[in-house]
């Protein structure tokens, strides 16, 4: 009986295998290749780190002003011709108490129109006229844009104090990495 067996594909496959596997251990890989590894460190100390930096707010400033406005004659409007009349008929009676005779006709005349005319200017004083119109005043609100600035404090990033196989570093990193950090470790002969 022959006990000595023929390799098959199988057993071929298989020793192959072992043989890859073998040689992936003992080459060195992508890391220890370039003498370095990942590791951990203890975070020792966060500490964020801030900057004075300058912000420019623009915001609107607005008063209220008073201005006068031409209103259009309005020939229809109502106007009182009341003091004109109370000053022509008190003109009148001054008149006849200063005239005699054919004088005091003309007397009472002449203290009629002469009365008639201070009514009308007593009136007139009441109501300014300007080319044409009367003036009122409004309230007009007037605004500016101003820029304002203030110093404001803002978080930049974070120093980090860690420790690693007895020894301590810093590092500065733009988020706090928590109780570990991650670390490269790369080995170098010393010449």
């Amino acid at each position: 009986m022959n006990l000595h067996r023929q390799p098959t594909l199988h057993s071929h496959r298989s020793a192959a295998l072992a043989g890859l596997l073998l040689a992936a251990t003992l080459l060195p890989g992508p890391a220890s290749a370039a003498g370095g590894f990942t590791d951990r460190a203890r975070v020792i100390d966060v500490q964020p780190v801030y900057r004075i930096v300058r912000v420019s707010t623009p915001r609107r400033e607005c008063w209220t002003e008073q201005v006068p406005v031409e209103d259009d004659f309005d020939d229809d409007a109502y106007y009182s011709y009341t003091p004109m009349i109370l000053g022509g008929i008190l003109g009148g009676v001054i008149g006849s108490e200063m005239g005699k005779g054919r004088g005091r006709d003309a007397a009472i005349l002449a203290g009629t129109v002469l009365g008639g005319s201070i009514g009308r200017d007593i009136a007139a004083q009441g109501q300014v006229r300007r080319a044409g119109g009367r003036v009122r005043y409004t309230h007009r609100e007037h605004c500016r844009r101003i820029d304002a600035s203030h110093e404001e404090r803002r978080r930049v990033g974070y120093r980090v104090t860690y420790r690693y196989r007895g020894h301590e570093f810093v590092t500065r990193m733009d988020h706090d990495p928590g109780p570990w950090l991650r670390v490269r470790v790369d080995v170098v002969p010393d010449e």
